[in-house]
This record gives C-alpha cells, structure tokens and sequence, in this order.
C-alpha cells in the first residue's frame, strides 16, 4: 500500500466529521492528527504544506482512523485527547467530569480584574482569599491562578493568593487533584458539599467564584457531546427553572464571604435577569450581568455588603 498524506489524511477526516456534524470538522480534524502524530496544531500544519506522509504500515494512521470514527460518533473531542485548553492552561478531563467551555473564560477573566480590585494596588503585599464552589476539573481556579501569573510576569502588581476549591463528586476531584499537581499550583482542594463546606473560613473570604450546576429541569443540551458525555449532576440546577442549585451556593456564599466580598457566577441564558434579581433578593447589591463573546448573558457579579 501506498503511503498517505498528512493532507489527504486532513481533509477525509474533516469531510467525514462536517457529515456528522461536529460544529468545526477541520479544528478538531487537526486536534486529532496533531495528538496522534505527538505535535502541535501548528507544526502539524508545516508538515502538512511540506508534504509529509504516513506510512501505510504506521500505527500512527490507525490510531487516527479509530480517534476519528470516535468523533463521528459525537465522543468529545477532549475525551478523545485526554485533554482540554482552557483560559491557557491545559487540564485533564475525560468520562466523569465536565469539560470546560470557551464561555467559562469569561467568569476567569472577571474573576482576575475583581482580585486586583479588591488588591487595591498594593500588589504582592496584599492576600485575597477566593473559593471556587463546584470545582469539577479545577478549571476555573486553575484559569484564574494562570491568568494572574501571566498579569505578574508582564510586570503588573498581582496580590498573592489563597485558592480553596471544593468538588462534591470523587471522580472529578481526582481530575481536579491532578490538574492541580501538573500546574504546581497550590490549591485547598475538598472533596465535600459546596453548599456546605469551608464552615471553618465563614466571614474571610474575599471572592466566592462558581461555575455550578444550573440547566433547568427538562431541559436537554442540543449538542450530543454535552446530552451524552457530561455527568447529568454537573449540568442540572435542581429545579424547573434551573436556580434551585445555583441559589444555594450562593446562600452559602453569604456565610463565606466577610463585609464587602464578592460572587461570581456562570449562568444559563435565560436567567440573565432571573438570578440577578434572586441575588439582590438574598442581601447581594451592586449586582450586575456580563455577556459572553457571543452576547448572551453568562456571568453575574455581586457584592456581599455583610447584612443579614
């Protein structure tokens, strides 16, 4: 048999997953063949304008065939790689936990302006004390420790931190548990109820940040990979309205966070003008939504002025 190239291998490959229906045949196509073959997107698409081949006899060509039929049956792309890139780091996720969406960066990015917010510019003198309620892979607090040690190394003044985290759910903790030790970042990592745990840090935390549970009842995800992949507990807010969960934590958010601490929260969609107002009904004030890149409402912030 003749050997194959790199190219032809690309475009049947993007040709079969656009017929299946991924949302981004050729993206992901590359995510595939770059992951089998050991290199980057980017030196995957040199080799491919130089002309380079697989063998025939490569068992590099029928782990990419096998990676491929597991696209096409809707599989998430991450599981398939082991892997997952988010707000520039890069996490391990698989069956079990939640894979991180591009739309959760917004909650990380709001999170590092309000750190350094609340550092007041004192810089590496200060120390703020945030929480992630529903940790799942370690994604969000991951991202945020990131994004500050990016801030810090183009020169600006980053406060330290202290990141806890809590996952309910043992298999996502250990993937959070690993994700943390490949960072080398230092994480109180629990494996507990959100809604309950860090009884022992009540009244001194500066920043509850949460990315949980919150498709109403009912409801089923478009998408295949999120309908058959992500565990059920990480998608549904517990309620028709899908609040049930998410106004729990932050109930316990309350409890946490001393005088003029803050929450930050992912949402679905539709409660965009829903939980905002069901925050301010909890004591929250100075609430206000932020929209995603696609402009949908994504991401509320609210101030915990101490009362109640």
């Amino acid at each position: 048999m003749e050997p194959v190239a790199l190219g032809t291998l690309l475009r049947s490959a993007t040709a079969r997953l656009s017929d299946a229906g991924c949302l981004s045949p050729a993206a992901d196509a590359a995510v595939l063949l770059a992951h089998v073959v050991d290199c980057e997107p980017g030196e995957l698409h040199r080799r491919v304008l130089l002309g380079h081949e697989l063998a025939a006899d490569d068992p590099r060509a029928e782990r990419f065939e096998a990676a491929v039929v597991r696209r096409e049956a809707r599989e998430p792309l991450q599981h398939i790689t082991g892997a997952a890139w988010f707000a520039g780091v890069e996490l391990e996720v698989g069956p079990g936990v939640f894979v991180p969406r591009p739309e959760t960066e917004l909650l990380v990015e709001r999170a590092v302006a309000r750190v350094l917010w609340l550092a007041g510019g004192a810089g590496p003198e200060a120390q703020v004390e945030v929480v992630d309620l529903c940790a799942g892979s370690g994604a969000v607090v991951l991202g945020l420790a990131g994004r500050l040690g990016d801030r810090a190394a183009a020169g600006d003044a980053v406060p330290g931190t202290v990141l806890r985290a809590v996952e309910r759910d043992p298999r996502a903790a250990e993937y959070a548990e690993r994700n943390i030790d490949a960072t080398g970042v230092t994480v109180d990592l629990r494996v507990s109820d959100a809604r309950e745990e860090f009884v022992d840090r009540e009244g001194q935390v500066d920043l509850v940040v949460s990315n949980p549970p919150y498709v109403p009842q009912g409801v089923e995800p478009l998408e295949p990979e999120a309908r058959e992949h992500d565990p059920a507990a990480a998608l549904y807010g517990g309620s028709e309205d899908g609040l049930a969960l998410p106004l729990q934590l932050a109930r316990h958010a309350r409890s946490l966070l001393r005088p003029g601490g803050w929450l930050l929260m992912e949402h679905d969609d539709s409660q965009g003008e829903s939980l905002p107002a069901a925050l301010a009904g909890l004591g929250y004030d100075q609430v206000a939504d932020h929209h995603d890149l696609a402009g949908r409402p994504r991401v509320v912030e609210a101030h915990w002025p101490g009362r109640g």
